[in-house]
């Protein structure tokens, strides 16, 4: 990580969002909508954090100390002056003190660097073993609403996949961002691997919880 502060205007949820994944947002709060006005008008980004203590709504929250930022693609304003915001994950960061001289918080925050991924036999066992458990992950997901799965589109660099896998797993917010603090690659892929292994055995017959568009939608094609 370098030393090289900047000012990054947080928007605390409790979400994790990881990097290139989309994420859409019903802005409502004058402080948030503010946020975004801002963001918007100056041309650059914003960071969401994980709240590890508060409300998303009113009220302080204590946010996680490690987030990413995101860049914004889209803002519509709805009829009852709500926005509706669409941003895509692209880099993450660490808070080194936060200011509170506007009506949302400020991070003053540095880049987090992943470690470089050196080829090796246990890096193209883990990759190929990932790309295995989610295709059979969304093979049988979908088979339950009688669909196939076509295609499935997954990046062939091991840290986005790993970033990829990671914004699918429906798991506990606490342990999505411990994968998104993480440094290392192939530590993030292993760590994944039993929990993929739990979405298979969840999505095999039985009762189960459609999944979201957004999780899917640009790498998951269907017959």
């Amino acid at each position: 990580m370098g030393g090289h502060l900047e000012p990054l205007p947080l928007f605390p949820l409790h979400t994790v969002l990881f990097p290139y994944a989309p994420l859409q947002l019903h802005v409502f709060e004058s402080r948030y909508r503010e946020l975004i006005q801002y963001c918007s008008e100056e041309d650059t980004g914003f960071g969401i954090v994980l709240i590890r203590q508060g409300a998303e709504v009113g009220g302080e929250a204590e946010p996680y100390m490690v987030g990413t930022a995101v860049r914004i693609v889209d803002v519509r304003t709805n009829a009852d002056g709500t926005l509706a915001v669409q941003v895509v994950g692209q880099r993450r960061f660490r808070i080194r003190r936060m200011d509170d001289d506007r009506p949302y918080l400020v991070g003053q925050v540095e880049r987090v660097v992943e470690m470089e991924v050196e080829d090796s036999p246990r890096c193209d066992a883990l990759v190929l073993k990932t790309r295995e458990y989610l295709k059979q992950y969304f093979e049988g997901h979908f088979a339950q609403f009688d669909m196939k799965v076509a295609e499935v589109r997954l990046h062939e660099d091991p840290t986005l996949l790993s970033f990829q896998v990671a914004s699918l797993l429906h798991v506990d917010d606490r342990q999505k961002q411990y994968l998104l603090e993480m440094t290392d690659t192939l530590e993030r892929l292993s760590t994944m691997l039993p929990m993929l292994e739990q979405l298979i055995l969840e999505a095999e017959p039985g009762p189960v919880q459609p999944m979201h568009r957004q999780d899917h939608e640009g790498w998951i094609f269907k017959n």
